[in-house]
């Protein structure tokens, strides 16, 4: 049973607040603070200590996959929440879900782990989706149903994250983006790697050629300046956040340009909160 708040009122109040703003970058150091205020990247530190296999975000929350376990963080304290050593962490309906290298799938809320299933090699999890090794599978009622689509890199499912009702899930795949709709639909046909998307239709994926954004409905160039590889991307109310294979740190809010600020860092991925 967890011995800290999970209230989803809470983690909605903390995510309002205005002003100064913490992007948290999994990196081979552990995980990394970045102070970020509008569209200006601050000072970065080593906030804790640990071996990140993969890095999600929730209002008020970020969850981080490790070696040892799953770790929570909530304002300034990183829970440990006895899942075990953990390759993939996620957010369903703002409770966070995670996968070991066993295969199990689980679900941590008030009570605790609560197993949802196995899927062979899980790659991502977000909101109602599971990327595994044979395809996409959807969380519902407290099981796991296949859904098709081989080689998924990434997925992204913003209302399935959060618990509302908007929002498009989309899937990166060697065969190109996807949009989940009445089965999986073609948005272009270049691999992707990477996908990201927010309630409100904002969207960014990852291709060969750099990064797109989804722009009245089209995918369109959006890259960022610098020669790397974007490797992981989120959001936030007004901010786009990407860091790279080099441990470069990218970001633009909805009216300026990409930004950037050198990590130094052997980048996992990143979240906001």
């Amino acid at each position: 049973m967890a011995d800290f708040d999970l209230s989803i009122d809470e983690k909605r109040v903390y995510a309002d607040k205005s002003g100064k703003k913490t992007a948290y970058v999994a990196a081979s150091v552990g995980v990394v603070s970045v102070d970020v205020s509008d569209d200006l990247v601050g000072g970065f530190r080593i906030d804790h200590q640990c071996d990140p296999r993969d890095i999600a975000g929730s209002p008020g929350e970020v969850a981080i996959a490790t070696a040892e376990d799953v770790l929570l963080l909530q304002n300034d304290d990183y829970h440990e929440l006895d899942f075990g050593p953990a390759t993939t962490v996620g957010f369903h309906q703002n409770r966070v879900v995670a996968a070991a290298e066993t295969g199990r799938i689980a679900r941590f809320d008030d009570e605790g782990w609560t197993d949802i299933g196995t899927a062979e090699g899980v790659r991502t999890i977000d909101g109602s989706l599971v990327a595994a090794d044979d395809g996409v599978y959807r969380i519902a009622d407290g099981e796991l149903t296949h859904v098709g689509l081989p080689d998924v890199a990434d997925i992204s499912d913003p209302a399935g994250r959060l618990g509302g009702a908007e929002g498009t899930a989309y899937a990166a795949a060697e065969s190109g983006l996807y949009r989940l709709g009445n089965g999986w639909m073609s948005e272009f046909e270049d691999s992707a790697s990477v996908v990201a998307a927010m309630p409100d239709g904002r969207a960014h994926a990852v291709s060969p050629a750099g990064v797109v954004s989804l722009e009245d409905g089209a995918w369109v160039a959006d890259p960022i300046p610098l020669d790397e590889t974007v490797i992981g991307v989120a959001h936030d109310a007004r901010t786009t956040y990407a860091v790279t294979d080099s441990g470069s740190l990218c970001l633009r809010t909805t009216e300026s340009d990409w930004r950037t600020q050198v990590l130094g860092l052997d980048t996992v991925g990143i979240a906001v909160r």
